[in-house]
């Protein structure tokens, strides 16, 4: 385990301590950046109500170690492999609804969703030729507009 990861993985044993759960964390490097993942049988209550849990303790790991990792990237926070599979089904219906813009001139929009979500859409989409991607609204969760490109 890289050492800039070492108070992040404290911080996490010291937070399920509180919260009275045993769990396990494993460090994995990734090509996006370092994804810490909590497993163990009571883990799933960070993935409940649909990863709320799971996504506010992003957000403070976030505000407390900020990008102090090497290289400035973003420390993912993950638990039972919850959002690695979120991922891989939001790319998939983000290239699927490219493909339909593609096939029949409908724009399609996906979200409401998070920087984080909406940066997987951009990547994914982009991996479609002939359709652009564009946020739309004015907050922190924003829809994500497919269309063909002009």
């Amino acid at each position: 385990m890289a050492d800039a990861m070492q108070p992040i993985v404290e911080f996490l044993t010291a937070f399920n301590g509180a919260l009275g759960i045993a769990t396990s964390i494993e460090v994995e490097q990734s090509g996006d950046g370092p994804r810490i993942n909590i497993t163990g049988d009571e883990a799933e209550l960070l993935v409940r109500h649909r990863g709320e849990p799971l996504k506010a303790l992003q957000h403070v790991v976030d505000m407390a170690f900020g990008r102090s990792t090497t290289e400035d990237k973003r420390v993912f926070i993950d638990a039972l492999a919850y959002r690695k599979g979120k991922d891989v089904e939001l790319r998939q219906m983000a290239r699927l609804l490219a493909e339909r813009v593609k096939s029949t001139g409908v724009d399609q929009q996906l979200g409401p969703l998070n920087p984080y979500e909406r940066r997987l859409v951009h990547m994914a989409v982009a991996e479609v030729p002939g359709v652009a991607t564009e946020s739309i609204g004015d907050a922190f969760s924003k829809t994500v507009h497919i269309s063909l490109r002009k």
